[in-house]
């Protein structure tokens, strides 16, 4: 059994002798964790616990401010149909904006003063839209249960400049990255889960041999609950081969226990960096290089889709209408070069 280090996790043998676990945080609901320590829903209840004992008390926030409204959200069914890991990251930049703005009434925060907090934000975009985004969703609530008479996020716009996001791998980045970290380490079959499965980090940090039946892998995306079932590639097979059946997850610390997705994301990170990579060699920069290599394989934006399990197809067809130009560019020259 895996060694528990949580917080907040009690744990006790029935009278049966079942070990049994719960999360008990003090002042919160007690909140039974099932399955092994470690396991997949084992540690799905444990994030969804942890995150809902931090919701503060409304009874010591104000009534009528921002900060009410957006706890009161926090209580909604809207709130409670996303997926933890995007709770977790919403909740982030909510809290942020509710403990620096949301002491006023909310029924006197205008478009204007909006503006004003985003313009403060000029030199982060990125976050900037993050913030208005989540707003919306708040003001869209807060609308409906007439806590507001009118959304002041209505026509708000953040000025978009041109990023190509995360650094996608290239083939040469693949490659040195092998050299430096041979067959059989935890390095090389972290890059090939990443590689040959197209998925974020927070869900090849909880695969394991409990989601593999017959060769074939099954996901469920923790950031869309999007159900994936995705056939084993060789290499992969091989480097999984050599993992014990016992382990709780396929890649574990040095500890045995599984990554968190922000632990994962530092230590391959290191790992990227001492096989001479850019700094900027993030593991979500493979599923972008795994999308591509579909596209230049001759795969479909469908057929892609169906492994990475995008929702949007607008960066799967960048990459298939690349992948399309270069074999039509390569033929027009072979064509031109046949004819002269």
């Amino acid at each position: 059994m895996a060694k528990i280090d949580l917080p907040y996790v009690q744990r006790f043998r029935d009278r049966l002798g079942v070990m049994r676990h719960y999360f008990r945080k003090p002042g919160c609901k007690r909140v039974v964790l099932p399955g092994a320590p470690g396991s997949k829903a084992f540690m799905e209840a444990y994030q969804a616990a942890e995150i809902s004992s931090r919701t503060p008390d409304a009874a010591n926030v104000p009534a009528g401010t921002m900060s009410s409204i957006i706890i009161a959200y926090y209580q909604s069914d809207e709130w409670r149909a996303l997926q933890p890991q995007t709770q977790h990251t919403y909740r982030r930049i909510l809290d942020r904006f509710r403990i620096t703005y949301g002491h006023g009434p909310a029924t006197a925060f205008e478009t204007r003063h909006l503006r004003i907090i985003l313009d403060k934000m000029g030199d982060r975009p990125g976050a900037a839209q993050n913030l208005l985004k989540r707003l919306r969703g708040v003001c869209k609530f807060a609308v409906a249960r007439e806590f507001i008479r009118s959304d002041p996020t209505a026509g708000v716009r953040v000025a978009k400049r041109r990023s190509e996001g995360f650094r996608a791998w290239s083939d040469g980045d693949i490659e040195k990255f092998e050299a430096k970290w041979g067959e059989g380490t935890r390095a090389s079959l972290a890059l090939y889960l990443l590689l040959y499965t197209g998925q974020r980090r927070s869900d090849v940090v909880r695969m394991g041999w409990h989601d593999v039946r017959d060769g074939v892998l099954s996901v469920r995306q923790q950031k869309t609950g999007v159900q994936l079932v995705i056939p084993l590639h060789p290499q992969l097979l091989a480097a999984l081969a050599q993992r014990p059946k016992a382990d709780p997850a396929f890649l574990v610390t040095s500890a045995g226990r599984p990554f968190s997705a922000v632990g994962f994301s530092n230590w391959f990170r290191d790992c990227a960096f001492k096989a001479g990579l850019p700094a900027q060699s993030s593991p979500h920069g493979l599923r972008k290089a795994a999308a591509r290599r579909l596209a230049e394989a001759g795969c479909s934006t469908l057929e892609i889709a169906s492994i990475t399990g995008h929702a949007s197809l607008k960066e799967i067809e960048r990459y298939t209408k690349s992948a399309a130009q270069g074999r039509l560019a390569h033929a027009a020259i072979g064509a031109l070069r046949d004819r002269s």
